[in-house]
């Protein structure tokens, strides 16, 4: 299986579908996979496939590491359209996510001030207060929600934390006050023999009422787009991902969505 592990701290610049030039940021280990999901359509993976030795980078070589490629990118005058925290596992996880903001933040400011800040996040870690108040001091705080729908989650997301509760989720969602971007992954097949299809109405209609109770900014919804751990999972269509997308819009919430 092609599995990306990405350096860190930082990688790219690369191209992203839903974000442009995104210089990424990556808080995790550079040689394996921490994260408080183990989505079995992860392109990174299964957590226990790539277990890492390294330890995370710390705050101060995530701020010297972006400086310096920032600095590079100015003087090659080709400037990010997003910063953007992703990588090989969840960011907020990091003891320091929150100090690490503050000072990507600064360093955005000094040089490509009209660069967007984001994080790609599972939403697991925004019951601590100190990462919800970080969260609202980036432009695009990208939050994952695939479905409402528990056993779903459990067999398809896999939350590593036994007290994982999507209601706590979807009320620490609702706290942000609009500044959330809702992301969810839309696909189809099976997995160990269990259909993973959450196109149907059975799924999108109760997700759908909570992304309303939510009022986000905007939805993104997607669907794979590379190679998958886990086998027999496949892509939604055009159509489905169409359908999908045009209700959202006639709730009356920005949606996009890539193929």
């Amino acid at each position: 299986m092609s599995t990306i592990i990405y350096p860190s701290p930082i990688f790219g610049p690369v191209h992203s579908r839903r974000l442009g030039i995104s210089l990424g940021i990556n808080l995790m280990p550079a040689d394996g996979k921490v994260c408080t999901f183990d989505c079995i359509y992860c392109e990174c993976g299964f957590n226990s496939d790539y277990r890492p030795h390294l330890p995370r980078p710390t705050r101060e070589e995530v701020s010297s590491a972006l400086e310096k490629q920032l600095q590079k990118m100015v003087a090659e005058r080709q400037l990010p359209d997003v910063l953007t925290f992703a990588g090989n596992g969840e960011p907020t996880a990091h003891p320091h996510f929150a100090e690490i903001i503050d000072d990507t933040v600064a360093l955005r400011n000094k040089y490509c001030p009209d660069a967007k800040v984001s994080v790609l996040s599972n939403a697991t870690m925004i019951s601590r207060e100190n990462v919800r108040e970080a969260l609202m001091k980036v432009d695009n705080n990208i939050q994952k929600l695939d479905t409402v729908d528990i056993n779903y989650i459990r067999r398809v997301d896999r939350p590593t934390q036994p007290s994982y509760s999507v209601e706590s989720v979807v009320e620490h969602l609702k706290s942000f006050g609009g500044h959330v971007i809702i992301q969810t992954m839309f696909m189809k097949g099976e997995y160990e023999g269990v259909s993973v299809d959450n196109t149907g109405a059975e799924y999108v209609d109760a997700w759908l009422q909570t992304v309303k109770d939510i009022v986000p900014e905007k939805v993104m919804i997607y669907t794979i787009d590379r190679e998958t751990p886990a086998h027999g999972l496949k892509k939604a269509t055009h159509e489905e991902l169409d359908g999908i997308c045009q209700r959202v819009k006639e709730a009356g919430i920005d949606c996009s969505a890539s193929y």
